[in-house]
């Protein structure tokens, strides 16, 4: 059931569920038809899609992380309308083929409306890692990205 009653409810509350860890709750806070685009592209077209993404990350990929909150912005479009920024931290993301997972920080944008009864819905999330020291990506010949700072 989603209750957020302001636009910084939505991201505050994903990252509740998220630590919960609750998929059926963060996808319950975007509408039926919402896009979700995590840190590798991958887009997500509806709240089931949405759900089904998160329910396997929590399980497989985030068993045991813990995600936080560094910074919260909100920008207002109109009274019901708003994008809303958050850094955010993700610590303990699933070791695999002997790699420890480190602290991550991202990027997500929530678009977000409110509704006529007052509850205010995600219409799209997308997130986006941030990489110190990285300005852009380029592809290499055999197709991979390869992290790039032209400023040096």
């Amino acid at each position: 059931m989603n209750n957020a009653q302001s636009p910084e409810d939505l991201p505050k509350l994903f990252v509740e569920y998220w630590n919960q860890p609750r998929p059926d709750l963060m996808a319950a806070l975007f509408e039926e038809d919402a896009d979700f685009i995590n840190v590798v592209g991958l887009w997500w077209n509806n709240r089931q899609d949405i759900f089904k993404a998160h329910d396997y990350g929590l399980k497989m990929i985030f068993k045991n992380s813990v995600l936080s909150i560094i910074k919260l912005k909100t920008k207002m479009l109109s009274q019901k309308s708003a994008v809303v920024h958050v850094k955010m931290k993700l610590e303990g993301q699933t070791p695999i083929a002997g790699e420890k997972g480190g602290t991550r920080r991202t990027v997500f944008t929530f678009i977000v409306r409110q509704d006529y009864e007052g509850i205010w819905w995600a219409v799209s999330a997308q997130n986006t890692d941030i990489v110190r020291g990285v300005e852009t990506y380029i592809t290499t010949e055999d197709g991979s990205l390869k992290p790039v700072d032209y400023r040096k």
